[in-house]
């Protein structure tokens, strides 16, 4: 079985073309910078830098929504190949073959990060915080409601 599921950042937008077959498919290529489980000694945090390609639809679906710094998750398949380059040597491909994408944060906070990682230019702003909500949970925020005075006889398992 072959199937990848990958959650990470764009690198910058994608790239997109077209390939000429027997109809006009749109190609979209781009990096996912994926963190690693566990960080380097010096406790800063290292990734992995990995290729994508979708095809049809989900190509189309990252020419119209995906921009640098937007955190995606996306499953697919690894695909390998080679070519031969200009210079005459054989170059080997690894790239991930895309059959979905999906959203792995709210466009606010997407919009957050890419201010605060300096990508996008005027994302500076910031979400409002939501009001707290009232929470029938104890006081102490232990996780159990409050059950009232009064009540234990028609609790179960008195």
């Amino acid at each position: 079985m072959n199937k990848v599921i990958l959650m990470g950042r764009l690198t910058r937008d994608p790239n997109i073309s077209t390939a000429n077959g027997e109809t006009m498919t749109t190609v979209a290529r781009f990096t996912l910078a994926v963190d690693r489980r566990f960080s380097k000694k010096e406790g800063e945090q290292s990734a992995d830098f990995i290729g994508c390609v979708a095809f049809g639809r989900t190509a189309e679906f990252a020419e119209r929504y995906l921009r640098q710094g937007i955190k995606v998750a996306v499953t697919g398949r690894i695909q390998t190949g080679s070519y031969t380059n200009r210079e005459g040597q054989k170059v080997y491909t690894t790239d991930v073959v895309l059959e979905d994408i999906e959203f792995a944060e709210s466009k606010a906070a997407s919009d957050a990060n890419r201010g605060s990682m300096g990508m996008g230019g005027g994302y500076q702003q910031s979400a409002p915080a939501p009001a707290p909500m009232p929470s029938p949970m104890g006081a102490a925020g232990d996780g159990f409601m409050n059950i009232p005075d009064g009540i234990d006889e028609e609790l179960p398992f008195n």
